[in-house]
């Protein structure tokens, strides 16, 4: 079971971070993506990170073009979450975020996958004045 928090209300420029929390499994072992979802839209993946030990030569992390030198996920083993931490957020930002999980190894070179085999609710991340 995936659960996410962080989210709520926050004025543009300003910082979030945002948790997604698995019970049972070691969430290190899974691969993980962020995602964001506007009502009436498709998920987009904006981050993720590959689970295990990765793939050799490949980057273990992604992220859109639309979220980078902005956003940073990683891994909070301790307690068993995967984290992203989201700066100088926009109103374009505004969306449910929430995390998918999936225990096969990904490459990123065209982005974060987007069909994974667990999923949470999601949290609600708005960007307004």
């Amino acid at each position: 079971q995936l659960v996410e928090s962080g989210g709520g209300l926050v004025q543009p420029g300003g910082s979030l971070r945002l948790s997604c929390a698995a019970s049972g499994d070691r969430l290190k072992d899974y691969s993980t993506v962020w995602f964001r979802q506007v009502a009436g839209k498709e998920p987009e993946g904006v981050s993720c990170i590959v689970g295990g030990d990765g793939i050799a030569g490949y980057d273990p992390v992604g992220y859109a073009d639309s979220v980078k030198g902005r956003f940073t996920i990683s891994r909070d083993n301790v307690n068993n979450t995967v984290v992203l931490q989201m700066n100088d957020l926009k109103p374009e930002d505004t969306a449910n975020y929430f995390c998918a999980a999936d225990p096969r190894p990904f490459t990123f070179q065209n982005g974060c996958p987007r069909h994974l085999k667990f999923r949470g609710q999601g949290t609600q991340v708005t960007v307004s004045a």
